[in-house]
């Protein structure tokens, strides 16, 4: 079993940042390729970015690509989500997520490869 809490949303006005921070407890996080995502009120979760297990491989959704930024550090047992530049449309409950799956973070978007899943953190992004 792999815990997950996240921590950082909030309320915060169009062109502002956040730090989001995911902390987990467990099993080894470094055996984790770790992701976002999103879902906003009426709309189906969406992917956000993933990492993996060593950090030096990202990728990221088209539409938060060159705003958003996701790091980890293995020693801390910790995941953050950099946003940048928020948009109204980046309003969602923020998801922190495990998967067991390695390879490239490209490889792992989908939901369903996700084993774990934190409660969620809300940002809400004022026009």
């Amino acid at each position: 079993q792999v815990q997950l809490v996240e921590s950082g949303g909030g309320l915060v006005e169009a062109g502002g940042s956040l730090k989001l921070s995911c902390a987990a407890s467990g099993r080894t996080f470094s055996d984790y390729t770790m992701g976002w995502f999103r879902q906003a009120p009426g709309k189906e979760r969406e992917f956000v970015a993933s990492i993996a297990w060593s950090g030096s491989n990202t990728f990221y959704a088209d539409s938060v690509k060159g705003r958003f930024t996701i790091s980890r550090d293995n020693a801390k047992n910790t995941v953050w989500l950099q946003i940048d530049s928020l948009k109204p449309e980046d309003t969602a409950v923020y998801y922190c997520a495990a998967s067991p799956r390695g390879g490239p973070a490209r490889g792992v978007i989908t939901a369903r490869t996700y084993s774990y899943w934190g409660q969620g953190t809300q940002v809400t992004v004022s026009s």
